[in-house]
């Protein structure tokens, strides 16, 4: 089994972590920076935003996008490290931003909670959005119940949604802007059918996260209360469990020199006053035997 060793402390909420040009990019929600990070943890400031960043990717140019959760804005950091506004997603999205994959074609593929998770609102479902390299957007997809980790498959047309809280990774044949032929691509048991936030946390067998993929086709997701990251295949096997040392386990990555080091980012908490306050949130990281593959 893989040991999770740590890269890096005193983060308050990393998440959404990619790997580019050997260096591993987290968002860190509470102080509003977008990390670079060495795989010795040397680590800069490669942006800072005004709102809290949250999923980020990169266009096919090498510019950066940022999702700024609270008020529903994709960021894009230009090349002279100035931050302007690729789309307003205000109308589109109801609950704040979350994750975002972005493809080799310029396309952000985003998802947002929506309902209010921290006010303590009743979950219900969502929709997912494609933002065009023009900064226009439409809704891609609906009916997500809490869209969150999102990976692309190597031949472009397969992409993989972890919806948390249905305890599922969903799949879709990517059609331009569009997401047709939905299809369960691994199931945890029986989705939950409550919308009280506490009992579904409470009966989910896995709460995915964030998710990347591997060259046997294999998932990786970081299971929040599971406190571990589990390599699963297409119908829900789980081939590889990994604990994250105690901590609740948010995002993972493949990355490294040769795409096999598994990165984690992983903290004590998910409430919002507690991770703001405290700084707990680290990353992790282990060997791997298969390597990356496909998007992020």
């Amino acid at each position: 089994m893989p040991r999770l060793t740590t890269l890096l402390e005193g983060l308050s909420f990393a998440e959404c972590p990619r790997w580019r040009d050997r260096r591993l990019y987290v968002s860190d929600r509470y102080t509003r920076r977008i990390l670079a990070i060495s795989i010795d943890g040397d680590v800069e400031t490669h942006a800072k935003t005004d709102g809290q960043p949250a999923g980020i990717g990169f266009l096919p140019d090498g510019r950066l996008l940022i999702t700024s959760m609270r008020d529903h804005k994709i960021l894009r950091r230009e090349h002279d490290g100035s931050i302007v506004e690729q789309a307003d997603l205000s109308a589109l999205a109801p609950g704040l931003l979350n994750d975002m994959l972005v493809d080799h074609e310029g396309r952000a593929w985003v998802g947002n909670f929506g309902f209010d998770l921290f006010g303590g609102a009743p979950a219900c479902s969502t929709v997912m959005i494609c933002v065009a390299p023009d900064g226009t957007a439409a809704v891609a997809a609906d009916g997500l119940n809490f869209p969150n980790g999102t990976v692309l498959t190597p031949d472009r047309r397969t992409l993989i949604v972890a919806e948390t809280a249905a305890s599922r990774l969903t799949a879709f044949t990517v059609s331009g802007s569009s997401l047709i032929d939905r299809r369960t691509w691994a199931a945890f048991g029986e989705p939950p059918q409550s919308t009280d936030v506490r009992q579904i946390l409470a009966e989910a067998e896995v709460l995915p996260d964030g998710i990347c993929l591997d060259a046997e086709g294999a998932v990786w997701i970081a299971d929040i209360f599971g406190r571990r990251l589990i390599r699963v295949a297409e119908g829900g096997t789980i081939l590889e469990e990994v604990p994250t040392n105690g901590l609740c386990a948010f995002a993972c990555m493949l990355g490294g020199d040769d795409g096999r080091t598994l990165f984690a980012c992983a903290a004590p908490t998910f409430d919002d006053a507690e991770a703001a306050a405290h700084h707990r949130s680290c990353i992790l990281m282990a060997r791997v035997d298969v390597p990356h593959a496909g998007l992020p």
